[in-house]
């Protein structure tokens, strides 16, 4: 479970970086991409809930 929990911090510090300092200058693209990272964090929120599930049926 702890290389999950570090994948997902890489991914939160990824995404709170692009917020502060690597945003498009395009508001439409900019959106685009926080929408695809967000949705990308959110798939691995359920996939991590899956595994632990998956371990405590075990």
């Amino acid at each position: 479970m702890k290389p999950q929990l570090i994948i997902f911090a890489i991914l939160i510090a990824g995404f709170i970086s692009y917020n502060l300092f690597f945003q498009s200058p395009d508001d439409r693209t900019n959106t685009v991409i926080n929408i695809l990272f967000a949705s990308i964090l959110f798939g691995y929120i359920s996939f991590m809930a899956y595994s632990v599930l998956r371990k405590m049926k075990k």
